[in-house]
């Protein structure tokens, strides 16, 4: 399991960006396994985003974006990013 990233770990804009991508997967009645599986990523690593513990990748991003049916752009959008 990866460990939570220790320098950016709990920042306001990782905390944002986890809490509206749980808020959207669950308007989209996915399990956090379900969207973990169709990005290609660990549950317990997309259990760590949500709560704003990952400084994930560019790739990753873009693939939850895509999964939730929004662009990187749109997602970071909802996040106040």
């Amino acid at each position: 399991m990866a460990k939570p990233s220790p320098t950016y770990s709990g920042t306001s804009e990782l905390v944002a960006l986890g809490a509206v991508i749980r808020d959207i997967r669950l308007a989209l009645g996915l399990s956090q396994e379900a969207l973990a599986n169709e990005v290609g990523i660990d549950r317990s690593y997309m259990g760590g985003i949500e709560r704003g513990e990952h400084n994930l990748a560019m790739i990753n991003l873009v693939k939850i974006a895509n999964t939730l049916n929004l662009s990187a752009a749109e997602l970071l959008k909802k996040a106040g990013l």
